[in-house]
């Protein structure tokens, strides 16, 4: 069974050989093959062959271009005439320098370029296609946007967004509209390149109200759904923080696989997932991954596949840090395939 028809198969709860493993690893990824941050950033070369580097070693069962929150407002700050409000150290995590609206510009001068017309968004294209011509079908290739609200964020900043809210909704909804379309458009575009899985990144949404999040972010997520689905590949929804509050909201967002952070209890995410969305995850990736011994990672990967119910998928909560040791990550596989085995149920 490869790492597609397992996905598949566990997605309609049919019986698989072992729970296929979506972890998220980017600055691990990189490391894992000696290449500095930027150049993972920077170079879909070096993106592509660091995750096929991971999927031999870990045998994980996706390669992914995810990298950073910012493929998308960098590209939007150097067609406003702003290249440097995204900085890239040579060995570090990118540095949004001052978010592009901090001022509250008129939107009406922000310029949101087509994806392969945006040098960091061409760049993820290029990195899809690449992956996708090496695995040849045999493992999903997961794309990656960044939700409306969490795009929104980027370019005006949390703080000052929070604030907009309530001082100019509006303003806020025509942002929001904006970036909706992009991610649409960035989308379509990366599963035309070859990605069989989109993930939406939003992370703001777990640091508002249920109902800023049912009218400022669930929409849109819906929406940019709706799209992936239309280009015939699934949708993944990840949320960092606390999403206990919207859990049965995030499973009508129309996601496929819905990621549960390691706060969250895993079966009341599975409940409200229920016959929706499997759910994703949701061991601590730094207590357990990071800092765990490989029999506590067995146990916990165990645990959270109890606890998800038949369609649970595994990963960490969120991404996997970097300095993971590495017997932490090959203890994930062998729960894995234990558990298919039926050895730990």
């Amino acid at each position: 069974m490869n790492s597609a028809e397992r996905l598949h198969a566990r997605l309609r709860g049919q019986p698989v050989d072992r729970p296929p493993n979506l972890d998220i690893l980017m600055t691990y990824a990189a490391h894992l093959i000696g290449a500095p941050l930027s150049q993972y950033y920077l170079d879909h070369r070096v993106l592509a062959e660091a995750n096929l580097a991971a999927l031999e070693a870990f045998d994980l069962d996706v390669v992914q271009t995810i990298s950073d929150p910012y493929r998308e407002a960098a590209d939007i700050a150097a067609a406003s005439g702003a290249p440097d409000t995204v900085r890239f150290p040579a060995d570090g995590l990118p540095v949004l320098a001052r978010p592009l609206l901090a001022d509250g510009t008129d939107l009406s001068r922000l310029v949101f370029p087509a994806p392969h017309a945006g040098r960091r968004m061409a760049d993820r294209l290029e990195a899809t296609r690449l992956l996708a011509e090496r695995v040849g079908g045999q493992v999903p290739v997961l794309g990656w946007v960044e939700g409306a609200l969490a795009e929104a964020a980027d370019l005006r900043g949390a703080a000052n967004l929070l604030v907009d809210l309530y001082d100019r909704p509006a303003w806020v909804g025509e942002l929001l509209e904006r970036c909706a379309e992009l991610a649409i458009s960035f989308a379509r575009e990366q599963v035309r390149a070859g990605a069989t899985i989109i993930g939406l990144g939003d992370a703001l949404a777990s640091q508002v109200a249920p109902r800023l999040y049912r009218e400022l972010a669930l929409p849109y997520e819906r929406r940019i759904f709706a799209a992936v689905h239309e280009e015939g590949a699934l949708a993944r929804l990840h949320i960092c923080g606390n999403t206990a509050r919207i859990l049965g909201d995030m499973a009508a967002s129309g996601a496929d696989i819905v990621d549960i952070d390691w706060m969250v209890d895993l079966s009341a995410a599975a409940t409200a997932c229920a016959d929706g969305p499997a759910v994703c995850g949701n061991f601590d990736p730094v207590a357990v991954m990071l800092q765990g011994t490989p029999g506590e990672v067995r146990g916990a990967v165990a645990e959270c596949l109890r606890r998800g119910g038949p369609r649970a998928l595994s990963a960490a909560g969120c991404e996997i840090p970097d300095g993971t040791p590495r017997a932490n990550l090959l203890a994930q596989r062998d729960a894995l395939v234990a558990w298919g085995a039926g050895a730990t149920r």
